[in-house]
């Protein structure tokens, strides 16, 4: 799936079925369920799921908790990025499987 497609799909109602789950939960805070999101990646392991799981506490407003999920995914607090552009940059990292932001 193109970074395009991906924002397409945010017209529907649910997500892809074949989204990984850390894309599934952008998707999902995307379209206003931060709550849903964050229960997807709470749960899963790896530096992808924590990755997002600092950006959904970045978006939260809790920057304390953001940087314990920056450290668990050996990422850095993005000073240089809003959080909307740090939400492109990692759909874009997931979906074309390069290094995260």
């Amino acid at each position: 799936m193109t970074p395009d497609a991906f924002l397409s799909s945010l017209d529907a109602d649910t997500p892809p079925r074949d989204l990984k789950a850390e894309l599934a939960a952008l998707w999902w805070a995307r379209k206003g369920d931060w709550h849903r999101a964050h229960e997807i990646v709470q749960r899963l392991p790896g530096r992808e799921a924590a990755r997002v799981h600092a950006w959904l506490h970045r978006v939260e407003g809790d920057r304390w908790n953001s940087e314990y999920w920056h450290r668990r995914a050996g990422t850095a607090f993005p000073e240089h990025l809003d959080v909307e552009d740090e939400w492109r940059a990692l759909v874009t990292a997931l979906l074309e499987e390069r290094p995260l932001p």
